[in-house]
């Protein structure tokens, strides 16, 4: 039997709202969040099409915790990926490789992160922000820590993880639109993250 025509599968009390996220995300794979309904994800689930609705009275309300479960894959993706590193400069482009790769793997869970509708640029969403502020965190504790180490210049940490941020971003999304090659990303971070002399 087919998941989609699965009948509805017993779930414990509160396991049910992670279930669908999980089916969400999964669909994230296949289609944009703009393609997501609650019928397909009740669907994807392997329950009946009323359910999400004890959770999620409306799609946008689905996509808000949708967007909250993708930033939260995409930090951990990060940490996970530093974690395994031990040298500064090591610990920094893990992190960049992990990003673009996150972007790569899970593109329309990427674009449901920066989608100025669930991650406005003039306000913050109280939902993501502890995701997001982490992010942040955790870019600028590598970058001190590989300044401490004299792995990197000792200019402006904010500033450098602005450029740093913006040129991984942008190499994300390069990478996702076949206008780079997944292969360069590691030299390319190597070049842009280069010890300093």
């Amino acid at each position: 039997m087919s998941r989609s025509s699965a009948p509805d599968r017993p779930y414990h009390h509160g396991q049910l709202r992670d279930a669908l996220l999980t089916a969400a995300f999964e669909q994230l794979q296949e289609i944009s969040a703009h393609q997501i309904s609650l019928r397909g994800v009740a669907r994807h689930a392997g329950v009946s099409h009323a359910a999400p609705y004890h959770y999620f009275p409306d799609r946008a309300q689905l996509l808000a915790a949708l967007a909250v479960t993708c930033n939260e894959q995409f930090l951990d993706a990060q940490r996970r990926a530093v974690d395994v590193q031990t040298q500064p400069v090591a610990r920094l482009l893990a992190m960049g490789e992990a990003y673009i790769l996150f972007a790569t793997q899970h593109p329309n869970a990427f674009a449901l992160i920066f989608d100025p509708a669930t991650c406005p640029p003039d306000h913050s969403n109280p939902d993501t922000a502890p995701f997001i502020r982490a992010n942040h965190e955790l870019l600028d504790d590598l970058i001190r820590a590989a300044q401490d180490a004299g792995q990197l210049p000792h200019d402006d940490p904010q500033i450098r993880a602005a450029a740093l941020w913006g040129t991984v971003h942008g190499l994300a999304q390069l990478v996702q639109l076949g206008h780079l090659p997944a292969e360069v990303v590691p030299a390319a971070l190597r070049t842009l993250i280069a010890p300093a002399p």
